[in-house]
């Protein structure tokens, strides 16, 4: 019997940007857990009686993607076992299923990046993998020294965005497997032979001794999933829109689904094949016809796959036949037939029995370029740009009569990519339309605020070189403000580019199959302007905490008067509320004020030292206050910018962290963390926005932090201090410091160089504070002094040599650049 569908599941939201179905787990004939990019792990059961899937549990899992999931087995503490998740941010949390609360029983933490695997032995070890270029094997919910992923107890294997496969007994490496062109993406185990990998839209199967048993193609895009069914045959997802069943070294079924990308794929103990797509479903699949989906379900479900319009691109042949075509078997399964039926190129496909409609090709006549449909609205192009190692490419959508800086601005806004990029997806589109005179419609006109020079589209269409044009319309997204991005950097649009991280120097995956563009060129950063704001945060936990002490307060006569008033209250929650929909990629409509921060500052002052700095950390309830007056800054400064308030919330956070003038070092582990949250929300809030540099409250803040001696910092302090530089640096492209206050700015940033002996992304990140304040000296034409500029020469000679990443080095040379240019 061939596949049909079976249910479709849905609940997961659209709240936050490509809230997809990101990965399933599917442990028991009646259990599906599904992670998705709207933060949240649903957990699936099969009702009996109905025969149908329903949501038993929602758990908030992050306030970032949830990109893996897996099921743990019973326990005695879990007697349904227990669901794990990964996130974006590094962080695995671990929920019982019986009883079930929204807060994880397990916070497993030692990632350093997105965990995008998860998986478990009988014994209840969790297998973690991630893009920190590590895998973690979990006993007894703690971290052992194995950066592995298993296949069983003993014998683990890992794949990398490398292109290699390595096969580990423990902590041995005992095979390498190469030949793969591409990240290796997903990994299954198949019975009595060894296992299978994908790479780009090729799948291969090996024994476990070395050897390549034999190779799979049929996908015309990223292959995303690998499955086993419990036949032993193989199942696969893709962004070619299918999951496709592999039976003896063939394709036995391709199943089209009405979305852009089939991200995860999985089976049931039965056989049912369960996918997430890029719609938010999860859909199931059954070869046994009485799990099939009503008959008009089914028919339904076909005809809105048959209505999909098809970009020529996306289709892989150009020969188009007659209806009489359809009529003659095909050669095999999952090959396409391109039919013109009337006026209309029909796209067919061989399903192994009938020729099964699937979509329709987009095209124009001879002489009109043909349109390409993308979610509902037709355009000349729509690029596939991969921008992340191992993720599904985005789509980039452009009309030649638009201007190309609008549609980049839209690209990066709507898939949540730093806006500095825009100038390299401008020359993307260009490079991509060969022959074509763009932004003939007009439209938005941006124009580089600090310089006023148009783009290359502006001037191209105007006929100039690099008149000013109309002031721009482009706006900062988070707080209204323009933005500088006149010096293209490496960025994520370009196939080719090999785009680095501008704050960490970590590399970019750049595989989109097409179209091919030219090698990016080398391109700095500076000046950067867009400040690194500090955003992370489980807010689900830190809101869940928060609520537990005050409850605690309540519910003790002697303390009762210390716990929230309603007021207080109300605010703390419209925060969180504020802060989630913000990380989730939603601008609320209402923004936090004063009465905000004034409930923070009432309640730092009101509660007891012994709440603040407790001897254990997890109890830390000052903590939590002082971490949501940092997300308060970084998503919504103008809450701070009121006359006054920025001066008491500092001080109350100073206070709070117990920081001493002069400068005492933090006794306790407590003391430690809100000393560093201090400078976490002090980076944040050197904004534009947040009024930081109107009058002289940056400079004597300054004055303030570089009390603290260098050598008293810990680690986890001294990042957040070298990200308050470069984000002042940032600050004072558009408004200088006075002559003192910018003197000291820069001895901090020396402080940085001479005295951090380990840290390099402490270092570059003062490189870059460093490279803006010499490009602002020029601009501003205010030269450094004489002291300082020796020091800046000395700096430049010594740095590369401590430091010898590529990373420091590039940004060494770029300052090196500015100074031989006469600025200094």
């Amino acid at each position: 019997m061939p596949y049909k569908l079976s249910a479709t599941l849905t609940g997961h939201t659209s709240d936050a940007r490509l809230a997809c179905v990101r990965a399933l787990s599917t442990p028991a004939d009646d259990l599906i857990l599904s992670a998705s990019r709207d933060s949240t792990a649903i957990v699936w059961r099969r009702d009996s009686a109905a025969s149908s899937f329903t949501s038993d549990s929602v758990f908030h899992a992050s306030t970032r993607y949830v990109n893996a999931v897996t099921y743990l087995p019973p326990t005695p503490d879990a007697p349904k076992g227990y669901a794990v998740t990964g996130d974006q941010d590094g962080v695995i949390n671990v929920y019982s299923l019986e009883p079930t609360k929204d807060d994880p029983d397990y916070t497993l933490l030692g990632h350093t990046n997105n965990v995008c695997g998860l998986r478990t032995t009988p014994t209840g070890n969790i297998i973690s993998c991630s893009w920190d270029s590590t895998a973690r094997v979990w006993k007894n919910f703690n971290s052992a020294v194995w950066d592995v992923l298993a296949i069983n107890e003993d014998e683990f294997i890992t794949a990398s965005a490398d292109k290699t496969i390595k096969l580990w007994q423990q902590h041995k490496v005992i095979h390498t497997f190469g030949g793969h062109n591409g990240v290796v993406r997903s990994l299954a185990l198949i019975p009595d032979i060894g296992f299978a990998s994908c790479a780009d839209n090729e799948i291969r199967v090996w024994s476990l001794g070395g050897d390549l048993v034999y190779t799979l193609t049929g996908h015309t895009s990223f292959i995303y999933r690998l499955a086993v069914l419990p036949s032993g045959d193989l199942v696969s997802s893709s962004e070619d829109r299918s999951v496709r069943v592999w039976k003896d070294g063939e394709c036995a079924q391709v199943l089209v689904h009405p979305a852009i990308s089939v991200w995860t794929v999985s089976t049931l103990p039965n056989g049912d094949i369960v996918s997430g797509a890029s719609d938010k479903i999860v859909r199931i699949f059954s070869a046994s016809e009485d799990r099939w989906a009503p008959a008009e379900e089914i028919k339904a479900y076909e005809d809105v796959i048959a209505q999909q319009s098809l970009a020529s691109h996306d289709v892989d042949q150009v020969k188009i036949d007659t209806v009489e075509a359809l009529s003659n078997p095909g050669t095999k399964v999952g090959q396409t037939k391109l039919v013109l039926n009337g006026d209309i190129t029909e796209v067919h496909h061989w399903d192994g029995s009938v020729w099964e409609k699937i979509g329709e090709r987009v095209e124009g006549s001879s002489s009109e370029k043909t349109k390409t449909f993308f979610e509902g609205k037709e355009y000349d192009y729509v690029w596939n740009v991969a921008i992340e190692d191992g993720e599904p490419s985005l789509k980039l959508p452009y009309n030649v009569a638009e201007n190309p800086a609008a549609a980049a601005q839209r690209f990066l806004e709507r898939n949540n990519l730093p806006l500095t990029h825009i100038n390299t997806v401008v020359e993307y589109i260009y490079q991509n339309t060969p022959g074509q005179t763009l932004g003939t419609g007009g439209g938005e006109q941006y124009v580089d605020p600090f310089t006023g020079e148009r783009t290359r589209s502006q001037r191209v269409a105007s006929g100039s070189s690099g008149s000013a044009a109309p002031a721009s319309s482009y706006m900062d997204p988070y707080t209204g403000a323009s933005r500088y991005t006149g010096t293209p950097t490496p960025a994520a649009a370009a196939p080719s580019s090999s785009y680095m991280d501008p704050y960490t120097g970590a590399s970019r995956y750049s595989g989109a199959s097409q179209p091919a563009a030219a090698p990016a060129k080398p391109a700095g950063i500076l000046p950067m302007l867009q400040p690194v704001l500090l955003k992370e945060g489980n807010l689900v936990q830190m809101r869940a905490k928060l609520h537990q002490y005050n409850a605690d307060l309540g519910h003790e006569i002697s303390t009762s008067a210390l716990a929230f008033y309603p007021e207080e209250d109300r605010s703390v929650d419209d925060a969180f509320a504020y802060v989630q929909k913000c990380a989730a990629g939603k601008r609320p409509t209402n923004p936090l004020g004063t009465v905000h921060i004034d409930s923070v500052i009432q309640v730092l002052e009101r509660w007891p030292v012994s709440l603040r700095l407790p001897v254990s950390l997890t109890n830390n309830a000052s903590l939590q206050v002082l971490d949501l007056a940092r997300l308060i800054i970084a998503f919504c400064p103008e809450a701070v910018k009121a006359p006054g308030l920025k001066e008491r919330l500092f001080e109350c956070l100073f206070k709070a962290a117990d920081w001493k003038t002069p400068w005492a070092k933090a006794a306790s582990k407590p003391g430690e963390m809100n000393i560093m949250l201090v400078f976490r929300a002090l980076a944040n809030v050197a904004q534009e926005g947040s009024g930081a540099a109107d009058g002289p409250w940056l400079g004597q803040i300054l004055k303030v932090v570089s009390d603290a001696p260098y050598a008293a910092l810990s680690g986890a302090q001294r990042k957040p201090l070298a990200t308050m530089l470069l984000n002042v640096s940032c600050v004072t492209l558009f408004t200088p410091l006075d002559a003192e206050s910018r003197a000291l700015h820069v001895s901090m940033i020396f402080r940085v160089f001479e005295e951090e002996k380990t840290d390099s992304e402490s270092v570059y990140r003062a490189l870059v504070g460093l490279g803006n304040v010499i490009y602002a000296s020029k601009q501003q034409n205010s030269p450094l002094g004489g002291a300082q500029a020796a020091q800046v020469t000395r700096s430049m000679r010594d740095l590369p040599t401590r430091f010898p990443e590529d990373r420091i080095r590039n940004i060494v040379v770029e300052i090196s650049a500015l100074l031989v240019s006469g600025i200094l």
